[in-house]
């Protein structure tokens, strides 16, 4: 009879490689937001796979870019320090690339100090041809001795089951360290910031820079007339200046009921309740800087 297996696998890569779509398909619940934006995840998220005989947790790590304020050098410090406490490190790489760039140099090199089991992961494999990608293969294959090298494409559900064959295969005996139904130890309110964020992300397109903190002021339960569990929200979307307040908000407060409307259909969707959603739109022009907002995004 075999044992049971548990372990942590840490997500890395530079920006905008995909980890976060690569959570969500691993764990099958939407865990890390996911936007076509720099820097979407901020913090270490958790998300668990459970499987018949392991338990899988993963880390999704804020991705590797060049600091410019507090909040991005304590992202790139939750990155690395989350590779050196992996038991098994999914590295994504993106199949577009011509050689090892500088920001996956630098990857592979604290892969190399830590001399952690690592998968490599070639995602985005639809856009290049298979010469392009054997040749990418061959690059990284001279660099390190992965214990396995995947081309994937992370929106399709067919590479599930084949990364985490991968990961079990490779962890060891252990005891389940979250109870089987649960996908993620983040809390509501935490799920709840980066659903409102992930959709002011979406929506907002490139009018915006990426200067958009949420914050949960009062998330209550309540029973409606009809005996039915409600959630009431309130959440302050903070941004860096007054005329990115103005675009948030949009003609006639269009674009921020656009955002509350997105956000309420997946948090009713992910928390099986009724959601009474309300949004603020607040200027807070120094939060990156701020070392009590900061700080929260450091790995826990």
């Amino acid at each position: 009879m075999s044992e049971f297996k548990s372990g942590f696998v840490t997500l890395i890569g530079r920006t905008n490689v995909g980890k976060s779509t690569i959570l969500n398909l691993l764990v099958g619940e939407k865990v890390a937001a996911i936007a076509n934006k720099v820097q979407t995840t901020r913090t270490a998220i958790r998300g668990i796979a459970n499987r018949k005989k392991c338990q899988i947790i993963f880390i999704d790590t804020p991705g590797i870019h060049k600091p410019k304020t507090k909040l991005n050098e304590t992202m790139i410090q939750t990155s690395f320090t989350s590779i050196a406490d992996a038991d098994i490190i999914l590295f994504v790489i993106e199949a577009t690339s011509e050689d090892i760039g500088k920001g996956d140099r630098i990857i592979l090199e604290k892969i190399k100090e830590t001399k952690r089991k690592t998968i490599l992961l070639i995602n985005k494999i639809d856009l290049i041809k298979r010469e392009k990608l054997l040749k990418l293969i061959e690059i990284y294959r001279k660099e390190y001795d992965f214990e396995a090298i995947i081309p994937i494409e992370a929106t399709n559900l067919k590479y599930k089951d084949i990364i985490l064959d991968e990961i079990e295969k490779n962890i060891k005996e252990g005891p389940a360290y979250y109870d089987i139904e649960e996908y993620t130890d983040q809390t509501l309110r935490q799920l709840s910031e980066e659903t409102i964020r992930e959709k002011a992300l979406k929506l907002l397109q490139d009018e915006v820079p990426h200067g958009i903190y949420v914050e949960i002021e009062k998330m209550q339960s309540r029973k409606n007339k009809k005996g039915e569990e409600i959630f009431d929200i309130i959440a302050n979307i903070y941004c860096l200046r007054n005329s990115h307040k103005g675009i948030i908000i949009g003609k006639n407060g269009e674009m921020l009921k656009r955002i509350g409307r997105a956000a309420r259909i997946d948090l009713e969707k992910n928390f099986g309740v009724k959601i009474n959603l309300k949004t603020w739109v607040k200027v807070k022009e120094d939060w990156q800087e701020n070392d009590s907002i900061v700080k929260q995004f450091k790995l826990k």
